[in-house]
């Protein structure tokens, strides 16, 4: 529900009128990698988040300081946006490391294009040049030396979803080596990689937590919404790349991701999934970074439908897969939400409903409760919801598919009144990406052989 914080926004930055990203750090210790940042707002508001990497055998953080320290400081770059949208200063003093012009250039539209929801649901009006300013040090970074990798060995981040279980399935089935990756391990995460075939020994853990200073702050009344999670993974992501050798991270971010969640305007849930930001990230990692890390989307020419049709195929994930954000803590589908809605939706073609009803429990379009989401996601509104959800199109391709081949003659509450339409190719890929051609065609093959 959008809010009217205009006010509020004018005000706490007045009060708080800079943030300074002050420090980082890097400790190798028993457990792993280690980093720490230090973000003040004052002498006695200061944010000091921490992360680290666990230890494996196959990760090798006696990295030079150099590369390290580059990556450190990115890694900060990025956290600092969860510590300044409490407040919203108007300035950011960057003290511990150097930005281009280019580099701000970048940071400013990673964390305008990030932050659109947040100022969207909180109401509040601002522009790229006005939200904020960022000033950067002189203390120079050196180039880190180039790092062996092998960029036809895969690090894949699994959210505990289909679409990364796609993604994991089609590279390993193809025969490349390919090594999950999971930023705060929990049911689904495990679960999706153990029905993989490999341990959660096996995989890249990552482990981040918020500053309680922050959640403080939040409960007094300062402002609070969505930030660019998946770039956030991104840098993690490099520490990963580099510690492993393995060159290339594999997302799994579909085409759909490119449309915006309120019509008709840029403000986009899923911007850091979108194709510009990754394009902009690959950039910034070669030029600014100096790093051969590669970063793509491996399902970018598929539309969220046809994920869901290859999805469909592999049974030995549909008891443990879950892509609930409320249901997240106890491991389990909420069956109220959009996520839930969206994703019984998309997989209601390929599943039939006795089986798909057993995943989610219960029949989710006989649920007229919700009607208003179902509302927003076949286009009746004046916004998606602000989930990672499909397009538009697809949603409706769905339900028309479901309905010729399950609800013919007896339609579920939810589509009695509904008018079905079909618009998406299942056979189409789309051409906007950066695989190689030896990926394309491994979702070429893929999609010719079941669609």
């Amino acid at each position: 529900m959008e809010k009217n914080n205009q006010q509020l926004f004018d005000t706490l930055r007045t009060e708080w009128p800079v943030l300074q990203y002050a420090s980082y750090r890097h400790y190798v210790s028993d457990r792993g990698l280690e980093f720490e940042f230090e973000f003040r707002l004052s002498d006695d508001v200061v944010f000091r988040p921490h992360s680290w990497i666990e230890q494996r055998p196959f990760l090798n953080f006696n990295q030079p300081v150099e590369t390290l320290n580059i990556l450190a400081f990115n890694i900060g770059m990025i956290e600092l946006i969860s510590y300044w949208k409490c407040v919203c200063p108007k300035q950011i003093d960057v003290l511990c490391g150097a930005l281009s012009e280019s580099d701000v250039a970048f940071w400013k539209k990673l964390y305008w294009n990030g932050l659109g929801e947040f100022f969207y649901t909180n109401g509040i009006n601002t522009d790229i040049e006005h939200f904020t300013s960022i000033h950067a040090g002189t203390n120079s970074l050196s180039s880190p030396d180039q790092v062996l990798i092998n960029t036809c060995q895969y690090l894949v981040p699994v959210g505990g979803g289909k679409d990364s279980v796609v993604t994991w399935e089609l590279l390993k089935r193809a025969g490349y080596t390919v090594r999950p990756l999971i930023m705060n391990p929990r049911g689904a995460t495990i679960g999706c990689v153990e029905a993989g075939g490999v341990t959660i020994n096996d995989a890249v853990i990552i482990h981040r937590s918020i500053d309680p200073l922050l959640l403080e702050m939040n409960a007094k009344g300062c402002l609070n919404g969505h930030t660019p999670f998946s770039a956030m993974l991104a840098f993690y992501a490099l520490v990963a790349s580099v510690a492993s050798g393995m060159g290339s991270i594999a997302l799994s971010n579909e085409n759909s991701a490119n449309e915006s969640t309120v019509l008709g305007t840029s403000v986009n849930h899923q911007y850091s999934k979108g194709i510009e930001f990754e394009a902009d990230f690959g950039r910034y990692v070669r030029e600014s970074m100096h790093l051969g890390c590669r970063y793509f989307s491996f399902l970018r020419p598929l539309s969220e439908l046809q994920i869901a049709m290859i999805f469909s195929r592999l049974e030995a994930y549909h008891d443990v897969f879950r892509s609930c954000n409320v249901g997240s803590k106890t491991d389990s589908w909420c069956g109220n939400c959009a996520k839930c809605l969206f994703a019984y939706i998309i997989l209601s073609p390929f599943i039939e409903p006795r089986k798909l009803n057993a995943i989610f429990g219960k029949s989710m379009l006989d649920d007229i409760r919700l009607a208003p989401i179902f509302e927003q996601l076949v286009g009746h509104a004046a916004t998606k919801p602000f989930e990672c959800v499909g397009t538009v199109d697809e949603v409706n391709t769905a339900l028309a598919m479901a309905i010729d081949r399950w609800y013919a003659t007896d339609r579920p509450a939810l589509l009695v009144d509904y008018r079905p339409t079909a618009s998406v190719d299942l056979a189409h890929l789309c051409n906007e990406h950066f695989l190689n051609n030896e990926e394309i065609s491994i979702l070429q093959q893929c999609i010719a052989s079941i669609s």
